[in-house]
């Protein structure tokens, strides 16, 4: 067995305990010390850097570059068009094709952006919702074409619509539409990849639109519950599809805070799952991927934001995160260029391998601040979660606007803070400087849809377009019935056809959502 010192030789001992009260233990419910044992002394997070910008050839370098660097899982950045459902040629893609993420069209695009990397052999995370069921669907295709075993590939799709509508507003379909297709996802995937994680339930997007940390894990796990109930009723087993729920939460700038709150959303999801039928321990467990604050990041002195991003991500590793990313300094800016992105992981490098927290699981545990403030966190939540409950749940919340309000009050509550400056940012309201600004910035120039244009106008001329036509037809049907969405839409896909081909046939069942 492997033995963890100090630098000065002193033995770490795997867990620390108040010995006389047989505290709980990591590993066990409700899950508050981590949801492993022996946590990062037997496997350290995956550090991911999410990435993705212009055409699949330019983020296909960048994935490289990444892989070479030391990264251990990809994270998958899509233009907005991608995330709502266009092709680069739609008139509505104008002037945003390739430019917060990669440009997906088509099943080509997909062969492009993982080219010479094997599906089976990396974790991928997908930040896309509305359209994550066609994004799956080409990623499961190409998988088939590397010749990989369906049950080996793994990953993440976020898939988490609910948080769309409160707080990010790439949706397509209405709310109850777009319930169908998650829970169509979930059931798929719990037969052909059941290795993949099927939603990352997002409480990142709630945080970087203004709410509080208390906001944003009772949002997230209100929104949890009401997907487990949505599986539920469509007769899946929780103790199988419960497995492949993940969580995806923001790391801001009150360092014991966010780590209380990590604390804090292990032990209710325990509960909630419990209480909903759940057996199996492994469905009971919140595992989740955290991302460092974009929203903390500065334009002014743009450098501080190296050290802003160390201690967010610091706080994600004693809150016992299962996965990382960790923001480029220039963000504020633009998109990460490839100096910034080395040094942000860079970061979870020197966490994991010089800093020593990885020694010991929970070290904070037992802390009198830390455990005090995790129950003052959980106990806030749950008063958010029993309004939301009294509503009828996350769904009717989120359509008579009760959450977007709370977190617009707390938004403004934030920002008048800052404008007072009873809320320090460095460089913004206190220790302000004249500076020149000379940070390196990547663009991304207006030419790329015309690239992505002549890639549809080839792929049109080469597939069988009389098959594609009779599969969006037969997804078309499916749609104003009960069957399955995903092995229609995987079927298509693997035809060629496009993003937004298979987005409007749906459109034209489910129609569109307008807030």
């Amino acid at each position: 067995m492997t033995q963890f010192n100090t630098d000065s030789g002193i033995t770490i001992k795997e867990v620390y305990t108040e010995e006389s009260k047989m505290q709980e233990l990591p590993g066990q419910f409700p899950y508050t010390r981590g949801v492993q044992p022996n946590m990062y002394r037997g496997r350290l997070w995956t550090m991911r850097q999410y990435a993705g910008f212009s055409t699949a050839e330019e983020s296909n370098k960048r994935y490289h570059f990444l892989l070479q660097q030391g990264t251990t899982g990809l994270s998958v950045a899509f233009d907005l068009p991608t995330q709502i459902g266009y092709d680069s040629d739609h008139e509505l893609s104008d002037g945003e094709v390739g430019k917060v993420g990669v440009a997906i069209d088509s099943l080509r695009d997909i062969e492009i952006l993982f080219d010479g990397i094997k599906l089976e052999q990396i974790t991928t995370s997908m930040t896309i919702n509305a359209s994550a069921s066609i994004l799956l669907a080409m990623y499961i295709a190409l998988a088939k074409k590397q010749g990989a075993d369906l049950k080996k590939i793994s990953g993440t799709i976020q898939n988490d619509i609910l948080k769309e509508y409160a707080a990010r507003g790439t949706y397509i379909y209405p709310p109850k539409a777009s319930m169908r297709i998650i829970t169509d996802i979930f059931e798929y995937c719990s037969k052909e990849v059941p290795k993949w994680n099927t939603i990352s339930i997002s409480g990142y997007h709630i945080r970087e639109a203004g709410s509080t940390a208390v906001q944003e894990i009772a949002f997230t796990l209100s929104n949890g519950k009401a997907y487990v109930q949505a599986a539920i009723a469509k007769g899946l087993d929780i103790d199988v599809f419960g497995e492949r729920l993940s969580f995806f939460f923001n790391a801001h700038n009150d360092f014991f805070e966010e780590i209380a709150k990590f604390r804090a959303a292990r032990r209710m999801w325990a509960k909630i799952m419990k209480e909903l039928g759940a057996t199996n321990p492994k469905a009971m467990m919140l595992r989740f991927h955290t991302q460092t604050g974009g929203s903390t990041l500065t334009a002014q002195q743009p450098q501080n934001n190296i050290v802003r991003v160390a201690l967010q991500a610091m706080a994600a590793v004693l809150g016992g995160t299962q996965s990382l990313h960790t923001n480029g300094f220039d963000e504020a800016l633009s998109l990460p260029t490839e100096a910034a992105a080395s040094i942000a992981l860079r970061t979870q490098q020197l966490i994991a391998f010089e800093s020593g927290v990885t020694k010991t699981v929970d070290p904070l545990g037992g802390s009198f601040f830390v455990e005090e403030l995790t129950s003052q966190v959980e106990a806030e939540a749950w008063h958010y979660i029993e309004k939301i409950d009294a509503m009828g749940g996350s769904v009717n919340a989120t359509e008579n606007g009760y959450i977007q309000n709370e977190i617009a009050k707390a938004s403004y509550l934030y920002q008048l803070g800052i404008e007072s400056s009873e809320k320090v940012i460095i460089g913004v309201n206190k220790f302000t400087a004249e500076e020149k600004n000379d940070t390196p910035l990547l663009r991304v120039d207006d030419s790329i849809r015309l690239t992505q244009t002549k890639k549809l106008i080839e792929l049109k001329k080469e597939r069988n377009n009389s098959l594609v036509n009779d599969l969006l037809q037969k997804i078309t049907t499916a749609a104003k019935g009960t069957d399955n969405l995903m092995p229609l839409i995987v079927e298509a896909v693997e035809q060629y056809a496009t993003l937004g081909e298979i987005a409007d046939a749906m459109r034209t069942v489910f129609g569109e959502y307008k807030s």
